[in-house]
């Protein structure tokens, strides 16, 4: 019962939506590094 009771108070500290554009940024930012270096 205590767990349960704790489980429902932790939130994150981001919106979800702010974690999907976080992610996309990351990946877009790797797949334009490994094209850059792709064409030396």
């Amino acid at each position: 019962m205590i767990i349960r009771a704790a489980e429902s108070v932790r939130e994150l500290p981001a919106p979800p939506y702010a974690f999907g554009l976080g992610a996309f940024a990351v990946f877009c930012l790797l797949l334009y590094i490994t094209l850059r270096f792709d064409r030396d």
